[in-house]
């Protein structure tokens, strides 16, 4: 490594061009709520003088040169066509990183997961780029074993995690464990980071109404089936069966089954008390959490969830959350938590309901969210402040080593 760092980072499908650009000026991007990954990358840079070289996955194809930072939105070939095609792209894609890495000189590469398969970066690392994987979902599925095609993608991956990255970022410490379980033992500095936000995200967010009628349960993430989505619905449903009017549900979020769930709720004749309200910027989603009483995250086993941000949003905005142990968030914030077994529409069903109509059970949760909160505005927790310990420690080992040989040299 030489003594500047030129960074090559793989930042997944964000819009990084235009995070950059919201960045630059001192404002965080208006489409999330946490601090946004490839912001923190900008500000590690910008505090160790690195040269940058970021490369998102975004289908919007562009390209932005600044100083320090040069951007690229470039689509990965093959993302939605048959397993067969799907692997192709991802080993030409990190083929393709890998000489954007050696055109670039970068002497460290930043990766986050969907990028590539793992094992394609041991090549990388042959080069002598130190890379740095960044492992935002689960390596494989908690309660479903992996198929044959994912096992063979684990098997020439170990060597990677064993030997070939320089150290290993992950959301969870049940994902620190699956790279520990591939491995055989526990990789060399595996750091576990949380998404972070800013406490004036959250400070006009006014306690919850008393008034429990009607009891509003918000669904926030992508609308498709894995999600759990459709459980939300037979929910809906069987509280209508209970002559339960009572209780709403506000789904915020995009997806391939967000008309299908709407007309669904509205052939069920539950669509009053069942809102799919597609995106929702920032300001409408603090409107959202405001008028809340409960948070839920029903993902279901089939997603290798990997800590779903939305769990956090609910402890800092004061709201219960109802989820399984399918969600690696669980362990942080457990007892704010009302927990239910995966997949299990009657207990989330159950759930609501005491939460709803328990008030002393419900002050409980919602009072337990003030204890959990302080981990998730610590900066030096976060993925940005993880990163930059990683690379200081690596150019501090480097320097010395150089200082070893000098002194050898001189005898």
């Amino acid at each position: 490594m030489t003594k500047r760092l030129r960074i090559l980072y793989a930042a997944g499908p964000g819009d990084v061009v235009g995070t950059y650009q919201y960045w630059v000026t001192g404002q965080d991007d208006p489409s999330q709520v946490s601090i946004t990954y490839s912001s923190q990358f900008y500000e590690v840079c910008r505090d160790l003088e690195a040269e940058s070289y970021v490369i998102s996955s975004s289908e919007k194809r562009k390209f932005f040169y600044d100083g320090q930072f040069k951007i690229q939105h470039r689509p990965i070939p093959f993302q939605s066509s048959s397993a067969l095609f799907y692997h192709l792209g991802q080993v030409w894609n990190g083929l393709r990183l890998i000489a954007s890495a050696i055109r670039f000189r970068a002497n460290v590469a930043v990766v986050v997961d969907g990028t590539t398969h793992w094992f394609v970066l041991s090549l990388l690392s042959w080069l002598g780029v130190q890379v740095i994987p960044s492992i935002h979902c689960g390596l494989w599925r908690k309660y479903v074993p992996p198929s044959k095609i994912q096992s063979l993608i684990l098997k020439l991956s170990r060597q990677f995690f064993n030997r070939d990255c320089a150290a290993v970022l992950t959301v969870s410490d049940e994902i620190s464990d699956q790279v520990a379980q591939l491995v055989g033992n526990k990789p060399r500095r595996v750091r576990r980071f949380s998404p972070i936000y800013r406490r004036e995200e959250f400070a006009e967010i006014a306690p919850p109404s008393e008034r429990h009628s009607p009891f509003r349960v918000l669904y926030v993430g992508r609308i498709e089936q894995e999600k759990g989505v459709f459980d939300l619905l037979e929910m809906a449903k069987h509280f209508a069966t209970l002559g339960r009017n009572d209780i709403t549900f506000d789904l915020c979020g995009n997806g391939s089954m967000l008309e299908s769930l709407r007309h669904a709720a509205k052939l069920a004749g539950v669509d009053a008390r069942f809102v799919c309200h597609g995106h929702c910027n920032k300001q409408k989603m603090r409107r959202m959490f405001n008028r809340s009483h409960a948070v839920i995250v029903p993902t279901r086993t089939g997603f290798a969830e990997g800590f779903n941000k939305v769990v956090a949003e609910g402890i800092l905005s004061c709201r219960p959350v109802v989820t399984s142990a399918v969600c690696p968030a669980l362990p942080y914030v457990r007892d704010a938590v009302v927990e239910v077994p995966p997949d299990d529409i009657m207990g989330y069903s159950n759930a609501l309901l005491k939460l709803c109509d328990d008030r002393q059970f419900y002050e409980q949760k919602r009072q337990s969210c003030l204890g959990l909160q302080e981990q998730f505005y610590d900066h030096s927790k976060g993925w940005g402040g993880t990163l930059k310990s990683i690379l200081v420690s690596l150019q501090e080992s480097r320097e010395l080593e150089k200082d070893l040989k000098v002194e050898r040299s001189l005898g």
